[in-house]
């Protein structure tokens, strides 16, 4: 009689610890593959948003060396030949087309040169009045303002975000 009750009771206590294990079974691996999208998803995004951090990070440092490139490189820097052509000074007063090629120079990896833009302003912000004059205007005591932009892609999955324009503009007074 013990042993019919002890197989009885093994019967009953496996089937009952079968049907706990049959219910749980995959719940784990559901949750845990939840999680881990949320987890990759978010891992992704913040890769993106640091990427996009270092774009504009460059795209800064990019204005304000090509400024400060085309400050030197004006109209007077041939006069004392310090525009000896050597890296990185110029042949003789920096142009427009110049400083652009100036700041793809500039463009280190993951940056691609065909979504960089750059425009070139001479201003004449407190300078001499030959400043307002085409010819003259990177004289010493002008000003030039450079503004770098960049169309900047997310590689964001699961949302498709539009490019966004990231850009910077720095200006300087011309001392060459």
């Amino acid at each position: 009689m013990l042993r019919a009750l002890s197989s009885r009771c093994y019967l009953e206590c496996a089937a009952t610890g079968f049907r706990r294990l049959k219910g749980e079974a995959g719940g784990a691996l559901v949750e845990y593959a939840l999680i881990f999208m949320l987890f990759i998803t978010m891992f992704l995004g913040i890769f993106d948003f640091c990427r996009a951090l270092y774009t504009y990070h460059f795209v800064s440092n990019a204005a304000s060396e090509a400024t400060r490139w085309a400050a030197v490189n004006g109209s007077k820097c041939g006069d004392d030949s310090s525009c000896n052509g050597t890296s990185p000074m110029n042949n003789g007063p920096a142009s427009t087309t110049d400083i652009q090629n100036y700041v793809t120079k500039l463009a280190p990896l993951g940056i691609s040169p065909g979504n960089l833009t750059t425009a070139v302003t001479w201003v004449q912000a407190n300078g001499p009045a030959s400043c307002a004059v085409a010819a003259t205007q990177n004289a010493p005591g002008c000003t030039v303002q450079v503004q770098v932009s960049y169309s900047f892609g997310f590689n964001f999955p699961f949302v498709h975000i539009n490019p966004i324009t990231l850009s910077s503009t720095s200006e300087m007074v011309i001392v060459h």
